[in-house]
């Protein structure tokens, strides 16, 4: 899949897209073929760093008490949630799911992650928000810049993988190459490589989808029809 083709459809996607009031993120959206979800090593389900980032901070959330609690305090983190507020939880429903919205990415203390996977488990889990185990003498700094590097791309019951690549307030080359970098990992992981994507496209938040390079996505990767 050539870059050009790439650039030329996140133009697309900004002229498909009117100007709203808020900054709309760029996805990728990827359609998949001759691909079996029921084999587990056909799943799909990876951290891949965007070399020019995402492109706007994430929120991130401590679980956590004493040294890793004071920890994340210094390193920026304001959303930190102890032991007591977990348990409380249990009985307020709304608060954990007002919670579970407003954060992107959770770390806890090792020994609370029992506690969390009981209380907030059946909302972060299909979410893709499960708490990353952190020891409280973690460089959370170092935690803190890679989160806001990274995205998580996975299949779930469809064939189908959509992730962030972008925001449209960064330049058409910084969303290619997040962009390209994605691709190059499902090219590795999918057992055909770019055989097994039927179709793929950008869009913006609100905007229609434009097609990463029609009918030469499938001519490039060997599985278009003839």
């Amino acid at each position: 899949m050539e870059q050009k083709h790439v650039q030329e459809a996140i133009k697309q996607a900004r002229e498909n897209s009117k100007k709203r009031n808020f900054s709309q993120t760029f996805d990728l959206v990827v359609s998949l073929k001759e691909f079996d979800l029921s084999k587990a090593e056909n799943k799909v389900k990876e951290e891949v760093v965007l070399p020019a980032g995402r492109g706007k901070p994430v929120s991130i959330g401590a679980i956590a008490e004493g040294e890793l609690a004071e920890n994340a305090k210094k390193a920026g983190i304001e959303i930190i949630v102890s032991k007591a507020d977990l348990q409380k939880m249990k009985d307020d429903k709304k608060s954990a799911k007002k919670l579970v919205n407003k954060v992107d990415v959770f770390l806890a203390s090792p020994d609370l992650m029992a506690e969390v996977g009981k209380t907030l488990g059946p909302l972060l889990g299909p979410r893709d928000k499960m708490p990353k185990p952190v020891p409280p003498t973690a460089p959370l700094e170092a935690f803190i810049q890679r989160m806001n590097m990274v995205v998580n791309v996975r299949t779930r019951d469809q064939p189908i993988v959509q992730c962030l690549v972008g925001t449209e307030a960064m330049k058409d080359e910084e969303i290619s190459q997040n962009l390209m970098a994605v691709l190059k990992v499902l090219e590795n992981k999918l057992p055909k490589g770019l055989g097994n994507i039927k179709a793929a496209y950008v869009k913006l938040t609100m905007g229609k989808p434009a097609l990463i390079g029609g009918s030469k996505i499938q001519e490039d990767s060997g599985g278009g029809e003839e």
